[in-house]
């Protein structure tokens, strides 16, 4: 999208099944699930530009030995960071290991080199809130002498409900050191962790020794029990990561599936990410062998190896998140892949009807590069249009033989009109001139416009504050000269916040909320404002308080007044912004219909306290986050 907003972390997780020998043995190399993790994670990149963090966890070590080792950096290739530093405690081990070694002695490596262990856990920052230090950078580790009392945590995940997990804990006789969701969802975990721990404790206490208690309660910890006990109480979107001192691991998803999470298992390895894509890659594998954790379940890896998919909360009506398929995640899926295309299709009628189906005075572009997908499936779409044009003109009209050579000639007019320059960077300049240098961004490309004649329609992924646009994109697209410029967006206005992993919370930044606010200025309906406001006080939980105000105003009214907003007071061409219709969004993308953002449908209650919070804190002139 023009408008860059953050959104979700990502998660890469693998379990060895085998003892290390056997991959040094297969693979020529320790460093297996080393390279493997790495591949999961840098093919997740897109999800990672604040931070990323690696965790590993040795199983059944000796006492004395360290068996847990974490890396975490923010700095701008925080991957590579992380790996070139893992790969430099083999490179010193290998010098100083003994000569028969030669770093192919799996126990001489797993006692004396940090990050040889059987579980693998990889976070990528994208942070939603906050300041952006090591400190907020996952995994999180929550440290015990007691090998199975320790738990490691990441997940792409907000929660709605911080404020009551965080009562919870302080209920249980806890002190949490923050209120953040992070924070609470370890510490709720790691509570229920504690008990499990002791459960086991005076289920053999007297009968063995603490020695062999302390074994039997790292092969008879019950991971499903204890997620069943701490996820009670969670209300947001997560796909959330843990790994157990003694090597359980576990990933549960939330109940609405609104959070993504895959896996893939053989009898080598146990992986799971928050993309196929990467899977696919990292292991050559078919993407019908990747598996979708199901929503409200945690893929459960016991420390033996062994794993199932165990319910945790009952499912409810899967709300799997649209915008997911629509920007974030790796357009290589083919699922996401057709389902953009499609996007684009599907928004043929409103652009023919924009353009008066004058085809021949208008040119097709897109912007950003993520883009690219929609608009292929639109050049596609009017492809089959014109197909259908001849048909009905050669069987009815006859046409002259000079004629149907043009006319069976013709295609849509196509052009890359905008280009980033990767090398200009704006935060040099002070904010006077800031906009300038934005504008000098983007390149245009010149001279293939007919000045003052033609159309230009550029389709956009989605439109959100619509400030790019306004303060570039628009006035470079000006240069040109066009007769009209129309903005397409393939996703629908989006009217409300998210609170479910991406970064939308303030009511205000949404040029579609703008727009709204200046409809009904202009027919004096402020009363409306003031309604839900009350309600908002009123009844905080129970429903959606603004949607009764969208409802007062067609669709086509907003976008019209968003062009009105976005348009530059010098802007010359006449401009139109289009809007996927969330009809169309769902034929487009049937098995996510996660559209809260779009609808104001939330799909946890929490969802319903953060929009009216939003519009609560926006009345009363409150520029904070609602979650």
């Amino acid at each position: 999208m023009s408008d860059q907003i953050k959104h979700e972390c990502g998660i890469a997780m693998i379990r060895l099944r085998k003892p290390l020998q056997y991959y040094i043995d297969k693979y020529d190399t320790p460093l297996y699930a080393v390279n493997k993790l790495y591949l999961l994670m840098q093919k997740q990149h897109n999800r990672g530009q604040d931070g990323a963090g690696v965790a590993n966890i040795k199983i059944d070590t000796r006492p004395g030995t360290r068996y847990i080792s974490r890396y975490r950096s923010i700095e701008s290739q925080a991957i590579a960071e992380i790996f070139e530093k893992i790969g430099k405690k083999f490179k010193k081990a290998k010098k100083q290991a003994p000569e028969k070694a030669l770093m192919r002695d799996a126990d001489w490596i797993k006692h004396h080199v940090g990050f040889s262990g059987e579980v693998w856990l990889g976070h990528l920052r994208y942070g939603t809130h906050g300041e952006n230090s090591i400190e907020t950078c996952h995994p999180f580790l929550r440290q015990n002498n007691w090998r199975s009392r320790n738990l490691v945590v990441a997940g792409n995940f907000n929660m709605t409900n911080v404020d009551k997990l965080f009562d919870h804990l302080v209920n249980l006789g806890q002190h949490p050191k923050e209120m953040a969701d992070t924070v609470t969802v370890m510490e709720k975990i790691g509570h229920f962790l504690d008990e499990e721990n002791q459960r086991i404790f005076d289920k053999y206490k007297g009968q063995h020794t603490n020695i062999e208690i302390t074994n039997l309660i790292e092969n008879e910890l019950d991971v499903h029990r204890i997620l069943k006990r701490s996820c009670k109480d969670f209300d947001g979107g997560y796909a959330m990561a843990g790994i157990i001192g003694n090597g359980s691991s576990f990933v549960v998803r939330d109940p609405a599936g609104i959070r993504p999470a895959y896996y893939y298992a053989d009898d080598e390895v146990v992986v799971v990410a928050s993309e196929k894509p990467a899977i696919k890659t990292a292991f050559n594998i078919a993407y019908d062998q990747i598996k979708e954790i199901d929503p409200g379940h945690a893929l459960i890896i016991n420390k033996d190896g062994s794993f199932d998919q165990k319910e945790i909360l009952a499912p409810i009506t899967k709300k799997s998140c649209s915008f997911e398929r629509i920007y974030f995640s790796r357009g290589s899926d083919p699922d996401i892949y057709a389902e953009r295309k499609q996007l684009g299709n599907l928004l043929i009628p409103q652009v023919l009807k924009a353009i008066n189906f004058d085809l021949k005075h208008t040119v097709f572009s897109y912007i950003p590069n993520t883009a690219e997908t929609a608009f292929l499936g639109m050049i596609a779409g009017l492809d089959e249009y014109l197909v259908r044009q001849r048909k009905e003109i050669i069987l009815d009209g006859k046409p002259h033989i000079d004629s149907l050579e043009e006319l069976l000639a013709f295609k849509p007019r196509v052009e890359k009109l905008v280009t980033k320059d990767v090398k200009l960077r704006t935060f040099i300049t002070d904010d006077e001139h800031r906009d300038e240098m934005v504008a000098h961004v983007y390149d245009t490309t010149y001279e293939v416009v007919q000045k003052g004649v033609d159309t230009l329609v550029v389709i956009d992924d989605s439109i959100v504050r619509g400030t790019t646009l306004e303060k570039s994109i628009l006035r470079m697209l000006d240069r040109l000269e066009p007769k009209k410029i129309i903005i397409v967006s393939s996703a629908p206005q989006i009217r409300y916040p998210d609170c479910y992993g991406i970064d939308m919370s303030k009511m205000k930044d949404f040029v579609a909320f703008r727009a709204l606010l200046a409809l009904v200025k202009e027919r004096g309906l402020q009363h409306l404002l003031e309604e839900s406001y009350q309600q908002c006080l009123a009844d905080p939980n129970g429903a959606n308080h603004v949607q009764q105000v969208y409802n007062q105003f067609t669709d086509e009214e907003i976008s019209e007044k968003i062009a009105e907003i976005i348009r530059p007071e010098d802007l010359r061409a006449e401009l139109q912004v289009i809007y996927q219709t969330v009809d169309n969004l769902h034929t487009a993308i049937p098995q996510h219909t996660g559209d809260w953002y779009f609808t104001g449908n939330y799909p946890t209650p929490g969802g319903f306290k953060v929009v009216n919070r939003a519009f609560k804190n926006f009345m009363e002139g409150k520029l904070v986050r609602a979650y």
